[in-house]
C-alpha cells in the first residue's frame, strides 16, 4: 500500500472527509515533490471517497510533473492567476465535506481561504493522520537517517580543527557550517556553539564571545541530506582543563544519557525513558538544572513525533527515531548536553551517532 493510500485509509478512520496538504515535509513525504512554499496555492487534496489530486499554479506545473508526482498516477490540476484555486478545490470534491484535515504548517491565509469556500466544514490538524505514518520509519528511512548520522559524526570528529581559545563562537560556527555541507549534507540547518556561561542556555546559538581557556563548550549541529532526512547531534567539549564541578556533573550526565540509550526498547513509554535519565540527574542534586524534555523525533524535520517527555504515555515502537539529549545547565556558569539519535528496533535500540560521549578536551 502506498503512502497516499495509507493516508486516505487513516483519514477515513479518523473521521475526515478530506485532507489538504500544502508545501512542506508532509507533501514531500506523500509525493516526493519539494514544492515551493509561497503565496500561490499548491495543495495535495486527499478525499476519503474519491481520487487524490494535486493543485498547482500553472507556472509550476512543469516542476510538479518533473517530480515523483508524475509516477503516482494522480491528476495535476493547474490554475491561472485570475482563478480562485480554493474554489477550484471545493468544486472538485465529489461530495459535501463536513470535516477536513489541514497540514499543521499550512499558512493562516490559506486556512482562512479554505474556510471561506467550505463554510460548512470544520477544520482540524491533519497530524492525527500524518503522525501515525511518519513517526514509524521504514527500513529505507532508517538507512537515510543512519547516513545523516554518520555525516554529522564526521563533523564532530574534526572539531579540534576549529574549536580553540581565542576564537569567537561565531567564527567557529562559520567553519562548522561549511563542514556540515562538506561532510555530505545538502544544507546546514543549525549550529550552536555555546561557550562558558553561554553553555547554560540550551538554545543559545552563537555570539561574538571569545572562547577562553577552561571553557566548557556545547556544540549542537545538524543538517539536511539530499534524501531530505536530517541529522542532529550534540557533544560537549572542554578547552583545556574545565572547572572541577563541571567534570563532576558531566560524569552524571554521561551516565544518565548512557542509561537512557541503553534502555530503548519496544513497549517502553516515552515518559519512562525520560524518567530514567531525569532520576539519575535528580539523585545527583541537579533536578532543577535539567530544563527540557529528553528528546524529539527526527526524520524529514528536525523536530517531529514522537516526543520523549515526562507526560507522554506513548509506547515506543520499532521504527521510531528520536534524540536522547539530557542536559545539565548552571545559569551564569556553564552547562553540558549529550545528544544521540536512537532508533527503536524489534529488540532494543540502535544509536545512530558513534562519536565518543566522553568529555573531549581540546
Amino acid at each position: 500500500m502506498s503512502r497516499l493510500e495509507k493516508a486516505r485509509e487513516l483519514a477515513g478512520r479518523s473521521g475526515f472527509d478530506a485532507v489538504f496538504i500544502t508545501p512542506g515535509s508532509d507533501l514531500f513525504y506523500l509525493t516526493g515533490y519539494r514544492a515551493i512554499a509561497a503565496e500561490r496555492l499548491t495543495c495535495l487534496v486527499i478525499p476519503v471517497e474519491g481520487v487524490p489530486f494535486l493543485v498547482v499554479p500553472r507556472l509550476e506545473r512543469p516542476a510538479a510533473l518533473a517530480s515523483p508526482v508524475a509516477g503516482l498516477g494522480i491528476e495535476v490540476v493547474d490554475w491561472d492567476e485570475t482563478e480562485n484555486p480554493y474554489a477550484l478545490v471545493a468544486a472538485r470534491l465529489d461530495r459535501d465535506v463536513a470535516r477536513i484535515g489541514l497540514d499543521n504548517q499550512m499558512w493562516a491565509e490559506k486556512v482562512l481561504a479554505f474556510r471561506a469556500v467550505l463554510p460548512g466544514a470544520t477544520q482540524h490538524p491533519a497530524s492525527e493522520v500524518l503522525r501515525e505514518l511518519r513517526m514509524r520509519k521504514s527500513p529505507a528511512e532508517v538507512d537515510a537517517l543512519r547516513e545523516a548520522g554518520a555525516a554529522i559524526d564526521r563533523v564532530h570528529e574534526r572539531m579540534g580543527q576549529w574549536l580553540r581559545a581565542g576564537r569567537t563562537e561565531r567564527e567557529v560556527a562559520r567553519d562548522i557550517a561549511a563542514a556540515i555541507v562538506d561532510a555530505g549534507h545538502e544544507r546546514t540547518d543549525f549550529v550552536i556553539v555555546a561557550s562558558g556561561p553561554n553553555a547554560a542556555s540550551p538554545h543559545h546559538e552563537v555570539s561574538d564571545r571569545v572562547i577562553q581557556p577552561g571553557d566548557p563548550v556545547v556544540v549542537d549541529i545538524g543538517g539536511t541530506t539530499d534524501t531530505g532526512y536530517r541529522s542532529d547531534s550534540t557533544r560537549t567539549y572542554a578547552i583545556g582543563e574545565p572547572p572541577a564541578d563541571f567534570r563532576a556533573y558531566y560524569e552524571v550526565l554521561q551516565r544518565a544519557q548512557r542509561a537512557q540509550t541503553d534502555a530503548v526498547r519496544p513497549g517502553l513509554l516515552a515518559a519512562q525513558l525520560d524518567a530514567i535519565g531525569r532520576d539519575i540527574i535528580a539523585q545527583a542534586g541537579h533536578a532543577d538544572h535539567f530544563l527540557h524534555r529528553t528528546g524529539h523525533g527526527i526524520g524529514l524535520e528536525t523536530h517531529e513525533e514522537p516526543y520523549i517527555v515526562a507526560n507522554s504515555e506513548l509506547p515506543l515502537e520499532p521504527g521510531m527515531a528520536f534524540s536522547v539529549e539530557p542536559g545539565i545547565y548552571l545559569t551564569g556558569r556553564h552547562g553540558a548536553r549529550i545528544e544521540d539519535i536512537v532508533v527503536c528496533t524489534e529488540t532494543g535500540g540502535e544509536r545512530l551517532n558513534r562519536t565518543t560521549r566522553d568529555l573531549v578536551t581540546l
